[in-house]
């Protein structure tokens, strides 16, 4: 590869010229040779550099040096979400962290463990880091860092040094047979089907479970090399005093024996299989709860021949899913031996919660994380809706426990909850922003990302989401892309206006944001492109079928997009330092009943404006002024998304009324509030 930095380019980003490679695409930089990555990161760290790669050693994070005390902070954070899958390894987020500017403050990776079914990073098979993130080339320039474990510590200390604050992936769920599943029976929920019929799915069917692992791994004549025997344990000396640990060395084999635990937990399968038993599948939706054989629904036959089939809700409603690969923990027992499959809330499975707290809990303290991202926090399983605020509880919602878990050593650990916002009773019981509020949420996910720039479900939803903003306890993100909503069902979404997208962003500071890697350089696809151009195919690995992937991501080549964005990055820079802890007034909201779609709102002393039409221009736009009365105030331009950088302080003017002149489709503009005697 011809190497795309110049030493101008490299030596501004060391002298703090600028917070980030400008001009560096994200395709060039996770190319970048390691030396290089090291130089440069010596330059820029000086004396940290030393103890960045120490995987011993723990770099504070931000929040740590600012000595942060509470969750508030990611309510105003702009996010990058990493699907590490697409750009290889670990190593590799480092380099391409170098593209990212200080108005970007918070990474979050995608799920970082072993993945299970399909290779789904969603589908969790077990505790251990996913190797399939480990760089060679990083243990070749550093042998020290011989592990994908030290190599992901390694990475999250530079992220650290360079200013970032780090997320991981909190997952309620897990493999349907993952080593969690086969070495905790009792966390989650059972039944047993033979052909097409459930014929048990009893509230304790786990004790069976239980009873049919600990007497096959007793009789198995092949044990794991170095493993105990376990002929002196009871069966509940084994599930339930022996350390999980130590009880998956002897069900799996060691960690790094990768090879020899899948080919041990796949005879513990096929055990299981033979004798009709599986996990209850995951589900979403209401009513969440009831299930049938799919009989009309395809069959999967596995590489052993195993026949697995579809589940299905017995009464679904409009948002009814079944996930068949996925088994989430069980949480509360279930009413009259679960007969008619209704949950108990007033009886919470506490060692299960605190199981699974004390897992993430471990990961956070581990490698220094400082926020989860709540996976499918969307899901309110009590028909009634949300309780009531008189009704404390705390055995509410699995994530909410999880983050106040942590947060009993780290008062800063934020929870990023994945909801869309849905109407109420849609996607959960009740009504989303207050399930969020009662599950501890400091910042949602939202859907604008599935919506065209300016349309009117976009203009409404923006004004809905300021809203909540403003009122209430949880901050909805104004989220341009994301990792899941990156496939061909979802080009319409960016085929313009993404500028825009990224501008609001950026320097609406009142509320966070997400964009994910690849977004840079994505081009427009008005028909469907090649699956690997897509970064939702790589969230799991399918070698057939409309969602198969043959080969590596492949990256955008959208060079015009590129270069506004990155415009826009360079001139955030400049601007950053001058909109902290400055509130937001907005001139115009997103309305969908004016006549133009011209967003406006100040920060400080800046005006922003947005012409959200993606079709047309706006010549004349006058906004009444509920700044400021200042008459000696003129409005003076400082930048636009689209490369107008000529003096055009004559196309607006501030007085009774702002006046702006001349925005075009998707434009973005920055105004300074000068004194007259300035110019």
């Amino acid at each position: 590869m011809t190497n795309p930095l110049s030493l101008a380019q490299i030596n501004a980003y060391i002298n703090g010229e600028t917070s980030f490679l400008v001009g560096l695409k994200p395709s060039d930089a996770v190319q970048m040779p390691t030396q290089q990555l090291l130089y440069v990161l010596g330059k820029k760290l000086g004396d940290e550099y030393f103890h960045v790669f120490d995987p011993n050693f723990t770099v504070e994070s931000p929040l740590q040096k600012n000595r942060t005390t509470d969750s508030q902070w990611l309510k105003r954070v702009n996010m990058v979400g990493i699907n590490v899958r697409t750009i290889f390894s670990f190593l590799n987020v480092t380099k391409y962290a170098l593209t990212l500017p200080a108005a970007q403050q918070a990474v979050h990776l995608l799920p970082i463990w072993e993945p299970g079914v399909v290779a789904s990073l969603y589908g969790v098979s077990s505790k251990n880091i996913n190797p399939e993130f480990f760089s060679e080339e990083w243990c070749s320039a550093m042998p020290h860092l011989d592990t994908v474990e030290k190599q992901l510590k390694v990475t999250i200390n530079i992220l650290h040094a360079l200013g970032k604050v780090v997320g991981m992936d909190v997952i309620p769920h897990t493999d349907r047979f993952s080593e969690q599943v086969i070495a905790n029976p009792h966390h989650f929920e059972w039944l047993q089907r033979v052909d097409n019929q459930i014929i048990n799915h009893e509230n304790d069917l786990h004790l069976l479970v239980e009873n049919l692992i600990f007497d096959f791994i007793a009789k198995r004549t092949i044990s794991p090399p170095n493993t105990p025997s376990v002929a002196h344990l009871s069966k509940d000396d084994f599930f339930y005093k022996m350390t999980e640990l130590a009880r998956c060395q002897i069900l799996f084999g060691a960690p790094d024996d990768y090879e020899g635990r899948l080919y041990r937990r796949d005879d513990i399968i096929q055990m299981l299989y033979e004798k009709g038993f599986e996990t209850v599948p995951a589900t979403m939706g209401p009513p969440y709860r009831g299930l049938s054989v799919d009989t009309e629904g395809g069959q999967i036959i596995d590489k052993k021949g195993r026949v697995w089939i579809d589940y299905t809700i017995t009464k679904p409603e409009k948002f009814s899913r079944v996930f068949g690969p996925l088994t989430r923990f069980k949480l509360f027992e279930n009413k009259d031996n679960n007969a008619n499959w209704v949950l108990d809330f007033e009886k919470a499975r506490q060692a299960t919660w605190h199981y699974a707290a004390e897992y993430f809990d471990q990961t956070k303290a581990t490698y220094n994380f400082d926020f989860m991202r709540g996976d499918m926090a969307h899901v309110q399983m009590r028909p009634d809706g949300v309780p009531p605020p008189q009704y404390a509880d705390e055995f509410y919602d699995i994530l909410g426990y999880i983050k106040k878990h942590v947060q009993q050593r780290i008062p800063y650990f934020a929870n990023y909850a994945e909801t869309f916002l849905a109407p109420p009773g849609e996607m959960a019981y009740g009504d989303e922003v207050d399930h969020l509020e009662r599950a501890s949420a400091d910042a949602t996910l939202g859907d604008l990302q599935s919506m065209v720039v300016g349309s009117q479900r976009f203009l409404g939803e923006f004004g809905r989401y300021l809203d909540i903003l403003h009122t209430r306890k949880v901050a909805p993100n104004f989220t341009v892309m994301t990792a899941d909503k990156d496939d061909p069902r979802f080009d319409v979404f960016y085929l313009k206006g993404n500028e825009a997208r990224f501008f609001i962003a950026l320097f609406l500071t009142e509320m966070p944001s997400y964009v994910s890697l690849g977004f840079e350089q994505r081009d427009p696809h008005p028909t469907p492109a090649p699956n690997e151009h897509y970064t939702k195919l790589y969230v799991f690995q399918i070698d057939e079928g409309e969602k198969a992937t043959q080969g590596n991501y492949v990256w955008g080549k959208n060079t015009a997009l590129f270069e506004r964005l990155n415009a826009i990055k360079k001139y955030s820079d400049s601007l950053l330092n001058n909109l902290q802890n400055y509130d937001c007034q907005w001139i115009i909201k997103p309305n969908t009943t004016l006549e133009h779609k011209v967003i406006a709102w100040q920060c400080a002393q800046y005006l922003f404006c947005v012409n959200l039409d993606l079709d047309n221009d706006v010549t004349d736009l006058e906004l009444t002024n509920n700044l400021k009365k200042d008459t000696n105030l003129h409005l003076n331009f400082l930048f636009s998304t689209h490369g107008l950088n000529e003096n055009k302080s004559s196309d607006a003017s501030l007085g009774d009324s702002i006046l702006i002149k001349n925005i075009v489709a998707g434009e973005g503009r920055v105004y300074a509030l000068r004194p007259a005697s300035s110019f």
